[in-house]
């Protein structure tokens, strides 16, 4: 079998650095490239990505890889990991044919040109057909792939591997009865004031500013740099080669220094993951709810936190004197986690955040389920945003047609981006009982034993463990829900003066 397994390897990095080759080519398209690029550009990424498809489903590539998977007890687990999810892949990959393929391509550029005229019009009748037919096709791929209890886990375990409409079923309801009624407590007392966030704050200082705080989390420029995008994103080229972008608003101080500290947590998980498992799914990350656990636990658990405020105001301060004359950490810290409901997702605070989750999961649930249908949506949507969010959608465009996922056919990605927060509550919690005294390093200016503990717990294991398993083996449980609502009850009687 090590002659098998090598070979194995060889292919896989191959077929990474073909799909690694695309990437770059997509980082430039949105970061460098000109506008009469574009066109040629589609076409170079759609060669690259069809020699990694052609690579993939090699037949001496796949006779190699179900051999391995028939003797692969013989293998270490990381290796038997490699292989189990690879095959899983191959699988899935087979039970889609060509024809299918195509056709859903076409339906989802149909998809995507129908949302952005109706988003431009406002009218989510402009989109409703198109969008039935990508519902459609999403129920036929959940039937071509199979699943064990519910369609929607045939869509999520693209995302989220192994996850169960059951236990997000509980996560959920945990949502509605408790951060339902801590928000509305909340709205009783008092608003903070965060109107010298809203001040002209120049790109320039922002910019200078963005590039300390990612220092100062540990993001290693050496294997990384940062640039402008018109959304922020992280993109890797192998783990010592990651690297963000952000962009700059000069009235919202949040808008770039949130997204250089999410997407700096998203790029410390790429550059932690292990160089010697280059290009196969154990020098991956193990999903996209765990990788959201970084970004999220970067952003909110430690930058918007009192000790990461006490250790930066006086840097804040030196590129924004004016602005922030007479601000100090608290009433700082106070600021940047105002609660006020949203009718945009990207927009939301932390808590009122996981509402806008809520209701695209039930929807997502509902349309495969036939509950929904595509005909009425708006209507439920806006219902919804009221009972959950107790706001009115005055149009589609600020509503429904808010998102790009659904053009694109993405369903079953939401969920990701709460149990990432959730995640990322119970491994700071974690963190903080076995790193003494981890706050105050934090407010001290020292995040180094917290990215060391990320590491070694998180980050070395790449795909070698389920979420799941991951979660366990960090915190002894499975994902419990309660670790956010303790963070988020501590953290807001600060705010609020509870």
């Amino acid at each position: 079998m090590k002659k098998n397994y090598e070979e194995y390897v060889a292919s896989m990095r191959k077929i990474a650095d073909v799909n690694y080759a695309a990437g770059l080519l997509s980082w430039d398209k949105e970061v460098n490239m000109p506008p009469k690029g574009a066109a040629i550009r589609s076409q170079q990424v759609a060669t690259l990505s069809g020699i990694a498809h052609e690579m993939f489903t090699d037949k001496k590539f796949v006779e190699n890889l179900e051999t391995l998977e028939k003797n692969k007890k013989k293998l270490k687990l990381p290796q038997r990991r490699n292989i189990e999810l690879s095959f899983k892949s191959q699988q899935r990959s087979n039970k889609l044919s060509t024809e299918f393929v195509i056709r859903n391509s076409k339906i989802v550029s149909e998809g995507y040109h129908a949302w952005l005229k109706a988003r431009e019009a406002k009218d989510y009748n402009l989109f409703k057909e198109s969008f039935r037919k990508l519902v459609e096709i999403r129920k036929e791929e959940c039937e071509l792939v199979g699943y064990e209890n519910h369609p929607y886990e045939a869509l999520m375990d693209q995302f989220e591997p192994g996850a169960k409409v059951a236990d997000l079923d509980i996560l959920f309801a945990d949502v509605k009865k408790q951060l339902i009624k801590f928000t509305k407590k909340i709205a009783t007392y008092k608003q903070v004031d965060d109107s010298f966030l809203k001040k002209k704050y120049p790109q320039q200082k922002q910019w200078d500013f963005g590039l300390e705080i990612l220092k100062r989390i540990g993001y290693d420029f050496e294997g990384g740099r940062q640039d402008i995008s018109p959304h922020p994103f992280t993109t890797n080229f192998g783990s010592s080669d990651v690297r963000v972008t952000t962009r700059v608003d000069e009235r919202n101080f949040g808008s770039m220094t949130w997204s250089c500290i999410h997407e700096g947590g998203h790029a410390l998980y790429e550059q932690g993951l292990p160089i010697s498992e280059y290009g196969l799914p154990t020098g991956n990350a193990v999903s996209l709810g765990i990788h959201e656990s970084q970004s999220r636990l970067w952003e909110n658990n430690v930058g918007r936190n009192l000790p990461f405020w006490e250790a930066n105001i006086d840097l804040v301060k030196k590129y924004f004197a004016t602005n922030l004359k007479g601000v100090g950490a608290s009433k700082f810290f106070k600021a940047i986690n105002k609660v006020s409901p949203s009718l945009i997702r990207v927009e939301s605070d932390e808590l009122y955040y996981h509402f806008h989750i809520l209701i695209r999961y039930e929807i997502e649930k509902g349309l495969l389920e036939g509950t929904y249908t595509v005909d009425n949506l708006n209507e439920i949507w806006n219902a919804k945003y009221k009972e959950y969010l107790g706001v009115d959608v005055k149009n589609d465009a600020e509503g429904i047609l808010q998102d790009i996922h659904w053009a694109y056919g993405s369903i079953g990605y939401f969920p990701t981006y709460s149990l990432g927060s959730f995640y990322a509550a119970q491994f700071y919690a974690q963190a903080k009982k076995d790193i003494r005294g981890l706050e105050k390093q934090i407010a001290a200016g020292d995040s180094s034993k917290l990215l060391a503990w990320l590491r070694e717990n998180v980050h070395k294991h790449g795909g070698t463990y389920t979420s799941e398993q991951l979660c366990k083996r960090i915190t002894g449980e499975g994902l419990n829900f309660k670790y956010f609502m303790s963070y988020a009850r501590k953290k807001y009687k600060m705010v609020y003066d509870m």
